[in-house]
């Protein structure tokens, strides 16, 4: 499986995603043994709309730029 990371990553400490044949999976990058959460593609592209919308920003501690 190929596991990506946002090259907007600096640390350790990242959340990863790969792809299977039916789901996008996500890990937590210090402990790639564990479990990683499956999400539909559906449930994605939900997620990474509402991303690129700043829906999230504020978690982030204001605007990403």
């Amino acid at each position: 499986m190929n596991w990506r990371r946002s090259s907007f990553c600096n640390s350790v400490s990242c959340l990863e995603v790969a792809q299977d044949e039916t789901d996008v999976l996500v890990r937590d990058s210090k402990d790639p043994a564990a479990t990683p959460q499956r999400y539909t593609r559906q449930e994605w592209l939900a997620f990474v709309l509402a991303v690129k919308a700043g829906e999230f920003d504020d978690l982030a501690g204001g605007p990403v730029v």
